[in-house]
């Protein structure tokens, strides 16, 4: 001992003048002298020992001390570390804090920054978690120091010194948890300003420091800190996100009074499961178990009935999903009423990212809640409703997969009522989405008796009646569903799927759809052993056309079911061929002149698709003869009628252009049009003199092929009042009508067919040899051409009128060699006669 103090005593005197220095007013003198003091005790060579160290610091510590107040920057800094650097190695660095920590309190507590400079601040703050390392419980009597100094230091401007007061505190929590709880929240208030710092470094350290905070101090701080630790669950930061999920699921685990705040730290675990993080989702899955088994064991005796009894994994679960263990399950049994509600809220929030958080984890939640769920389907069916309708796919894809498990998990007696009345009464898509995931998860025996239900539900018109494109996509949804569970015993209701499908495909909005259809069509083909899609419509096309047998006499423009109709005709093909006494009376009533316009436009558009294709539609069984005289006498005939007015000009055109599609698909014989000629033809001489041009031209088209057809057996009065009107034709403005109407006068001429007589006659053939040698005349050396063939042609009905005619007109001519080659075409005919 007295060796020790002998030496202590030589070191003291040698330092004297350096404390002495300490004092001085020049910077440099002061800054010599710690150096000589660092030099002659903690820097010498050989060490002293500890407890001359011990003794030489308590003689010098207040001038040390005095110097962590110094102007300048340097002597502030040689002094903190000197002091630290003593600390280190003295025996009893705590009997020094009585004097240390009011300089502390002074330089890093107060309201307003008293060290200015960052690097001694984070000086300062790393000899305070020195001294509370090495002092552990004996800080409890310096405890209201560091808690002043902490709430500063946490806040302070220079992110190194947070981060190492954050260790700070959760060093002292750790060290004096009895004392520490009592003090504890006046840490989280820097904490969670300190939380959103823009280093994610930070904002780890915060995270942890909050995590021991409460933990060794006053747990009911969970409750302020639990909303701030949510939003951290959204940081872009993986190492942040997965701090939240330790820290909370240490909570869960550890904190004293955990089971009061089970409903608030639960979502938050269990959000981690669906991080896009493979190690946070780990992470979190091992923390959720660990919870529940923990659960489990502490609550062993109150659980045993249910323990021992507890059922195996029921056969139809959740493929690819492991079950949570019972602890997990009751655990979320008995809190499930608490987060439900708020994270309904959550699920339809204004900001994109906690409603795909929340979203996810829904699914989550139910998975462990399992049939429990059942007692509060109506607001968490009420939430998805809302939720499914989000513009952000994922919410969307999560509410999805949150309804399947619904139908894993809960009766269809239950669900049945509440979902079916959600989906007539709002007729939203986002209840029809529901309804579609409920049917995916729902066991085949215990769908099957609702599948007439299910059908008629979504077969509501104001359910299916639509062209919005997201009801169509889950609609096809439902009847996927229905395909997949039911399978083979799907046949009971084949025929409302095959309606819903072609409603969905009358109304399409994009090829996408209709594929889908397409698809969906040939899967009912299978469950039903059927071979092809055409013995599919066989079998239904004319229970659906039977639907429309009371209100096709009322179809607008609008009407759905006229749609269907056009879809179902179509798409049917060869199988129309056995129905046409079915679909004629349809296509009558929607011909008639009093309908709307547009519909019969329509249903001309229609008839013109199957008449151009018709060997493999409407004469498909060869039958079509059998209504070929009532299409022309019901459908095209009265729409020929002249009225006034554009709309009525464009039906005469359609009219006209269905009756020429007739005639030059083949359709029509001699004998079936042997009943409708004769009004055929009056309406087609109407129409060839039309305002129209295209109706004028079709219409001259028509009468050409009715005169191929019955021509020969239409009496010669009738045939000598057309001419007139043919004559007119070639006097038309349009270049094209007058050359198709020289084609109309070879066929009106081969009408006679050597039956004419010439002398009862006369006059009607000499106006018709001086209507055409006009146009012999034509500037148009194509009209030319084409009048020269049919004076040839009617060059055999009085040769001699014709030569006659000539040789009156032919010095006028411009076309002299088309005369000559007339004339002498003609006067070969005499002498061969």
């Amino acid at each position: 001992m007295a060796t020790i103090d002998q030496n202590s005593n030589s070191v003291l005197q040698g330092i004297a003048r350096h404390i002495n220095c300490l004092s001085e007013d020049n910077r440099n003198t002061r800054k010599r002298a710690l150096e000589g003091i660092r030099k002659d005790t903690v820097g010498r060579k050989p060490s002293l020992e500890q407890a001359e160290t011990g003794v030489i610091f308590s003689e010098i510590i207040k001038p040390l001390l005095k110097c962590f107040s110094d102007p300048v920057e340097k002597c502030r800094e040689l002094a903190i570390l000197l002091v630290k650097d003593f600390l280190k190695v003295i025996t009893d660095p705590q009997e020094n804090l009585p004097y240390i920590m009011p300089i502390l309190v002074q330089r890093l507590g107060q309201q307003d920054i008293v060290e200015t400079s960052e690097e001694l601040r984070l000086e300062l703050t790393g000899l305070l978690l020195d001294i509370v390392e090495f002092s552990g419980k004996k800080m409890a009597a310096y405890l209201d120091d560091c808690i002043k100094i902490l709430a500063k230091a946490i806040i302070d401007p220079f992110p190194e010194v947070r981060k190492e007061s954050c260790k700070c505190a959760a060093k002292l929590a750790k060290a004096i948890p009895e004392y520490f709880q009592m003090m504890s929240e006046s840490l989280i208030k820097p904490l969670l300003m300190t939380i959103t710092h823009q280093h994610s470094r930070v904002r780890v350290i915060v995270v942890e420091t909050i995590g021991d905070v409460i933990l060794y101090g006053n747990g009911k701080s969970v409750d302020t800190v639990v909303s701030h630790l949510a939003q951290r669950l959204f940081d872009q930061s993986p190492a942040v996100r997965k701090a939240v999920i330790k820290v909370v699921g240490t909570w869960l685990l550890d904190l004293p009074d955990r089971y009061s705040f089970h409903h608030k730290l639960i979502p938050l675990l269990l959000t981690g499961i669906t991080d896009e993080q493979p190690d946070i989702q780990e992470l979190a899955d091992t923390l959720w178990y660990d919870t529940g088994m923990k659960y489990e064991k502490e609550n062993e005796e109150e659980l045993k009935d249910k323990i021992d009894f507890e059922k195996e994994t029921p056969p139809h679960y959740p493929p690819n999903v492991e079950r949570p263990n019972f602890g997990c399950r009751t655990l979320m049994m008995r809190h499930f009423s608490k987060i439900l509600p708020g994270l309904m809220r959550d699920v339809l929030d204004w900001v994109v990212e906690t409603r795909i958080k929340s979203a996810s984890l829904l699914y989550t939640l139910l998975i462990n809640t399992e049939d429990y769920v059942t007692q509060h389907l109506e607001p968490l069916l009420t939430g998805m409703y809302r939720a499914s309708v989000d513009e952000e796919k994922s919410v969307v894809a999560n509410i999805r997969k949150s309804s399947t498990l619904v139908g894993y998990f809960v009766a269809p007696d239950i669900w049945s009522k509440l979902v079916f009345k959600a989906v007539k009464t709002t007729q939203s898509f986002g209840c029809v989405l529901v309804l579609g995931g409920v049917i995916k998860g729902t066991e085949r025996a215990l769908l099957l008796p609702y599948l007439d239900n299910v059908c008629d539900v979504i077969l509501t018109p104001d359910v299916c009646n639509t062209v919005q494109v997201q009801m169509h996509v889950e609609l096809l949804s439902c009847v996927e569903g229905i395909l997949t569970v039911a399978q083979d015993d799907a046949g009971p209701v084949s025929q409302k799927l095959f309606n819903l499908l072609l409603t969905i495909l009358a109304q399409a909005q994009n090829q996408e759809t209709a594929d889908k259809v397409y698809q969906l069509l040939d899967e009912l083909c299978k469950i039903q052993t059927l071979e092809s899609r055409t013995q599919l419509f066989s079998r239904h096309t004319r229970p659906l056309l039977l639907t429309f047998t009371e209100t096709f006499g009322m179809w607008n423009l609008h009407s759905v079911e006229r749609q269907i109709f056009d879809t179902l005709v179509l798409e049917a093909g060869p199988v129309i061929g056995d129905l046409l006494g079915d679909i004629i009376p349809v296509m009558v009533s929607n011909l008639n002149p009093e309908k709307d316009p547009e519909v019969r436009l329509k249903f001309f558009s229609l008839l013109s698709k199957l008449v151009m294709s018709s060997s493999t539609t409407i004469d498909s069984q060869n039958k079509f003869g059998d209504f070929s005289a009532i299409v022309v006498k019901d459908m095209v005939i009265p729409n020929c009628v002249w009225s006034a007015g554009r709309t009525a000009g464009a039906i005469r055109t359609t009219a006209v252009s269905c009756m020429w599609a007739l005639l030059q698909s083949g359709l029509l014989t001699q004998e079936k049009l042997a009943p409708v000629v004769e009004d055929l033809l009056t309406q087609m001489i109407t129409a060839m003199d039309d305002s129209n041009k295209s109706t004028r031209l079709i219409a001259c088209r028509v009468m050409t092929r009715l005169f191929e057809l019955s021509g020969p057996s239409l009496e010669l009065d009738r045939l000598h009042n057309m001419y007139p009107e043919l004559l007119k034709r070639l006097d038309d403005s349009d270049d094209e009508i007058r050359i198709t109407v020289a084609k109309t006068w070879l066929g009106y001429l081969g009408s006679f067919d050597g039956r004419y007589d010439a002398a009862m006659y006369k006059a009607h053939v000499e106006a018709i040899y001086k209507g055409l040698l006009v146009h012999l005349d034509d500037p148009d050396a194509r009209i030319q051409k084409a009048i020269l063939e049919v004076l040839s042609s009617a060059a055999s009905l009085i040769p001699n009128m014709l030569i006659g005619a000539i040789e009156d007109i032919k010095h006028k001519h411009r076309s002299q060699h088309y005369c000559e080659e007339l004339l002498s075409y003609t006067k070969t005919l005499i002498t061969s006669s």
